[in-house]
């Protein structure tokens, strides 16, 4: 098995993953990524996110895409993990895990205090992977989102 960050030429590999999450979480029609919003993202002027890929016996395996936060009452960065997906034909060989221990590498490399994510309610399997890592469930906090079409009414 071999993680590496992703490179500019990773990125149909990244949109990929991207489709095969979303098939998985069945947001299919939500996807509206594209090859050139991504490359200017990820690897433009200014980088919004980092990619981690996993490869087993050089074929590609699994992808994971973060990008750093902050936590004021540790006032300290930490790392957001936006997106973890393994292929389904390599599921069950520990990729997942190496690309959460990579992250956690990189986490404490940085001097970040802390990794966040979100799980969907009914990814049962995903649930049990992050509890079994020792992570813990946040119930205190309702996740929001406002999207960009609600913007400009905001700004009026």
């Amino acid at each position: 098995m071999e993680i590496r960050l992703a490179q500019a030429g990773d990125t149909p590999l990244i949109l990929k993953f991207i489709r095969g999450l979303a098939e998985y979480e069945k947001l299919e029609d939500q996807v509206v990524a594209t090859e050139e919003a991504l490359m200017a993202t990820l690897f433009g002027e200014t980088k919004y996110a980092e990619v981690l890929l996993a490869f087993e016996a050089q074929e590609p395996a699994g992808f994971a895409l973060f990008f750093h936060n902050y936590s004021t009452f540790l006032a300290q960065p930490g790392i957001y993990l936006e997106d973890l997906f393994v292929d389904p034909k390599f599921r069950g060989k520990g990729i997942g895990k190496a690309l959460i221990v990579e992250i956690v590498r990189i986490t404490k490399e940085r001097n970040c205090g802390r990794i966040d994510w979100a799980a969907l309610d009914w990814n049962t399997p995903a649930h049990d992977f992050y509890l079994s890592l020792e992570a813990t469930k946040q119930f205190e906090w309702i996740p929001f989102r406002l999207t960009a079409d609600k913007f400009d009414k905001l700004l009026k």
